[in-house]
């Protein structure tokens, strides 16, 4: 079972060692190989995924056939498409390893049954849940209030650890660029 899943769940709450077991048995590992998909367009999105190693992205594509990512999950992040989740309806996106990664996978099921039996996982799920508003409320106010390249510069400030490692085509993607404009960005950030 997952260290890394362990000790994320500890920054949020006590937990005590055979009640930590418990709620790891509720999880199953998956390894996953480049670009190899989690979730693609149209089919239910039955687990949500807590990263333990490697890089996951979600995207959809768009009217165009363009690939547009809208969030990437590096180790402790969790990402799934939570609309279908929750509803267990067809997804609109897809979730695919950027590199060769590791999960931790919960069906919505088991995640329910969790939530019974350990009331300290609410809290943790509401604190993660709760970020990850945080930030997409944050990213919306960046893609209207911030130039283009203003948006770049305050994620590779705030996230340097996805600019040294996600492919600049990935990148230039999820923030609403060519990979030519995000090139010419980071010349010009570089003289």
């Amino acid at each position: 079972m997952s260290s890394a899943l362990q000790q994320h769940i500890q920054k949020f709450t006590s937990i005590g060692g055979k009640e930590m077991k418990e709620i790891l048995s509720f999880f199953e590992t998956i390894e996953l190989k480049k670009k190899q998909n989690l979730l693609t367009e149209g089919s239910v999105c039955k687990h949500s995924y807590f990263v333990v190693k490697g890089l996951l992205r979600m995207f959809f594509i768009n009217d165009k056939g363009v690939e547009q990512t809208t969030q990437f999950a590096l180790e402790n992040w969790w990402i799934a498409d939570y609309t279908s989740f929750e509803r267990q309806e067809p997804s609109e996106f897809n979730i695919q390893s950027v590199e060769k990664a590791e999960v931790m996978a919960i069906t919505y099921a088991a995640q329910e049954i969790l939530l019974q039996q350990h009331p300290s996982m609410e809290r943790y799920f509401r604190m993660v849940h709760q970020r990850a508003h945080a930030a997409a409320q944050f990213r919306i106010k960046s893609l209207y209030g911030l130039s283009r390249e203003e948006s770049y510069h305050l994620f590779a400030d705030r996230h340097p650890e996805f600019v040294q490692r996600v492919p600049q085509y990935l990148l230039a993607s999820f923030l609403g660029f060519t990979p030519e404009y995000l090139s010419e960005i980071r010349a010009k950030r570089k003289s």
